[in-house]
């Protein structure tokens, strides 16, 4: 006679990414749980698909139902070692799990996964923290708003500083275009590229960005600004859960005295609430960064973001963190190479930046 089945027992396994039944399951337990756009096996897919960190993930089952998830990317790199990251290119991610137990489970199981794949670290973006881990809550923000009802309610929601900075990126001659066509992934690419050079920064393959609309569709687009048809400002936004994320933007050395990024931004708070948004999640930054201040001149409140690692052997824990006093040789260099030999060797680094 066979023992009962334990209810109580949870299973592990990496689930198929490419099988649709498997993936629908996924996306539906992510959906009831409240995950992130980083969450979803579509994140994971496209990330391999765009710059190749293997999309995989642990799944927990009790009697058939699904319990937990851990999305994650494993990452190869010659210059910045081997990680299963939960999400690879992402600002979010960590376990969803129904209690503590499953979510305790998901931590040792990644852990395992981690040294079987030969991977000495494993990194959460976000969710509940392992106590033996290491974990950080004073490095990064995020910044999220609710939208406002209408254009000028919008534009006098902005601090009157900022505003007047809104004010006058529409009084000049920009003009604004959305899409997903091929000129506007290559405007986006082009001043993407020039931007994070300027910053000191490798670009992401363009295949990234490719991969990343064509998986999400209806839920990306792109928003550029242009002076006498040339691009100043673009970025590429997710639509999810009732919110925007303006995730990868940047502008040229001109879009500063146009206040391009400034037009670039509202006129994508407008777009977003005319599709049916609700908040603004201008996307994560270092704290005390540049970036950081300029989100809080828009009016937004920082809120503290946790993360946490594990690592084999804590003394070689991988460090991909741009403003560590070890990168800013480098950052100096990297901001005065020729913007097309910057553009052909960057994403060949940038992929281990997952």
């Amino acid at each position: 006679m066979n023992a009962p089945l334990n209810p109580s027992t949870v299973s592990l396994r990496v689930p198929d990414l490419g099988a649709p039944d498997e993936v629908r399951r996924i996306e539906g337990f992510v959906t009831e749980m409240g995950g992130t756009l980083f969450h979803t096996p579509q994140w994971l897919v496209a990330v391999e698909n765009g710059a190749g960190p293997k999309a995989t993930g642990l799944l927990a089952e009790r009697i058939g139902s699904i319990v937990g998830w851990l999305p994650l990317s494993q990452v190869h790199s010659p210059l910045f070692g081997r990680a299963l990251v939960s999400s690879g290119f992402a600002v979010g991610g960590g376990v969803l799990a129904t209690d503590d137990r499953v979510a305790e489970r998901l931590f040792r199981g990644a852990q395992e996964l981690a040294v079987r794949t030969n991977c000495p670290s494993v990194e959460l973006r976000g969710g509940p923290v392992p106590a033996s881990w290491n974990s950080w809550s004073d490095r990064h923000a995020g910044f999220v708003a609710e939208l406002a009802g209408d254009d000028k309610a919008q534009l006098l929601w902005i601090p009157r500083k900022q505003r007047a900075e809104v004010r006058k990126s529409l009084s000049g001659d920009l003009q604004v275009r959305v899409g997903r066509e091929e000129a506007d992934r290559a405007a986006h690419y082009a001043v993407y590229a020039e931007s994070v050079r300027n910053l000191g920064t490798p670009v992401f393959p363009r295949s990234l960005f490719d991969a990343m609309l064509d998986r999400f569709r209806d839920q990306a687009d792109i928003l550029t600004v242009t002076l006498d048809g040339v691009p100043v400002s673009s970025v590429l936004s997710f639509y999810h859960d009732d919110t925007v994320m303006p995730y990868w933007g940047g502008g040229t050395f001109a879009a500063r005295s146009l206040r391009a990024n400034e037009r670039m931004y509202f006129e994508l708070m407008l777009h977003a609430r005319r599709k049916g948004m609700t908040r603004f999640d201008f996307g994560r930054s270092k704290v005390d960064s540049g970036p950081y201040h300029y989100k809080k001149n828009w009016g937004f409140e920082p809120q503290p973001l946790t993360y946490a690692a594990w690592n084999a052997d804590p003394a070689h824990a991988r460090n991909i963190d741009p403003t560590d006093s070890s990168y800013s040789a480098k950052i100096e260099l990297w901001k005065k190479l020729p913007l097309s030999l910057a553009n052909r060797i960057g994403p060949f680094i940038a992929r281990g930046l997952a």
